[in-house]
């Protein structure tokens, strides 16, 4: 496998915060050849424990998309195989398909569709392989509504005999059967399908929620849980947190109180990861006009939060992810601006106590929507893969790198 090592053993400065002895993170990375071809963005990651799955968009010829897929071997990437082809695809920056290791040795993926009225209209279509990705089932449409707006943003994770889907709805900004007026109001819901392609009743989880952020989902010991931006009547965007308990979900409540009133959608959702009853959600926050990425961890399964530790270096974009070691530390992973439009992909190991490190800066990128949102997946502790969109070169590609993680 052709690598080229960008950092060794980089040993970072620790950073003063409140909460005792900071650690120190050392980052090795190495990029790693891509699976992905020119034209290509929209990275997503995966794993089922042991296997790591990449997923991403790339244009083909005659105006159509291909959503691809590939595992990550003992040496490299496997070939790319094709999940879905078609000229229909909704490409977009902020809301992209996923890819899921289901129950059973299944994959699950989900893209979107753009629907006949144009714009904003899709619908979100999901299908599933049983060979590893290398045939899928016909794909069908995961929601009940048809009307031509917008359906997207999905999280997912694994449920039983089976995969739970949560994503934003947008039904209530379609009139009604009898006119009555659209209440133009986003709402959150979940459904979960089953192994054999059987789906359960869709649940409404909140009934107004901010319009284009992401969901982001996660399973403790007690169950699962999502985290999204809501919307308040007085256009309050603070990140809330429901969690299914004996069957049924919880009323949305707040990871912290920002009080973020913005007239519109930031597009930039909220990362989620848990391991038994820790967990541990990273979010952007432009409240009081200062931009913020900050970090909270709750004991309890996602029941209460402790307060929230600022991870971002003065000037971040956002655009964050999340991952939590086994001694309970988070890795938060956003954009962080360095003049103009230019940005660095930046990563951060922060304690439940406040303890941090220095930030890492990983990757250059940009802060324009073209770059994306850049994803990570734990393939052992320690031992991070890094998915991005790099804009550097004459085509946008999906490149990949690894990171050797450790605190000390």
């Amino acid at each position: 496998m052709d690598r080229s090592w960008l950092s060794a053993s980089l040993i970072l400065s620790t950073l003063a915060c409140v909460g005792g002895g900071d650690p120190s993170l050392y980052v090795a990375q190495t990029v790693v050849e891509s699976p992905a071809g020119p034209d290509s963005g929209e990275p997503f990651l995966a794993t089922d424990g042991e296997r790591v799955y990449l997923s991403w968009l790339e244009a083909a010829d005659d105006d159509h998309h291909e959503l691809k897929m590939a595992r990550l071997e003992s040496d490299g990437w496997g070939a790319p195989t094709m999940i879905a082809r078609s000229d229909r695809f909704f490409v977009n920056w902020a809301d992209f398909p996923s890819l899921t290791p289901g129950p059973d040795g299944t994959l699950w993926a989900h893209w979107l569709q753009r629907g006949a009225a144009g714009g904003y209209d899709y619908a979100v279509r999901i299908a599933h392989s049983r060979d590893g990705g290398k045939a899928w089932s016909d794909p069908v449409t995961l929601h009940e509504d048809d009307s031509p707006t917008e359906h997207g943003f999905v999280s997912t994770f694994v449920q039983d005999d089976g995969v739970g889907f949560v994503w934003l709805d947008g039904r209530r900004y379609a009139a009604g059967p009898d006119g009555e007026p659209a209440s133009q109001e986003m709402t959150l819901r979940y459904r979960f399908v089953g192994v054999d392609g059987s789906m359960r009743a869709e649940t409404l989880l909140d009934g107004r929620v901010c319009d284009c952020c992401q969901t982001s989902s996660a399973v403790t010991s007690e169950g699962p849980v999502a985290v999204y931006r809501d919307r308040s009547p007085h256009e309050i965007r603070d990140i809330y947190i429901t969690r299914l308990r004996d069957g049924a979900w919880t009323e949305g409540s707040p990871v912290h109180e920002d009080g973020w009133e913005i007239g519109g959608c930031p597009v930039n959702g909220p990362a989620v990861a848990a391991r038994g009853t820790e967990v541990a959600v990273a979010w952007f926050t432009g409240a009081g006009n200062v931009a913020r990425v900050k970090v909270a961890f709750s004991q309890d399964a996602g029941a209460t939060f402790g307060e929230p530790i600022v991870v971002d270096d003065g000037n971040p974009e956002g655009r964050v992810d999340l991952l939590l070691g086994e001694d309970g530390s988070a890795y938060v992973s956003w954009l962080e601006r360095t003049g103009g439009e230019a940005a660095e992909v930046r990563l951060r190991s922060v304690r439940p106590d406040g303890g941090a490190s220095a930030s890492a800066p990983l990757v250059r990128s940009s802060a324009g929507r073209p770059s994306g949102f850049p994803r990570m997946v734990a393939r052992g502790e320690g031992d991070v893969i890094l998915a991005w969109t790099d804009l550097e070169g004459a085509a946008p590609q999906v490149r990949v790198a690894r990171l050797e993680l450790e605190n000390e």
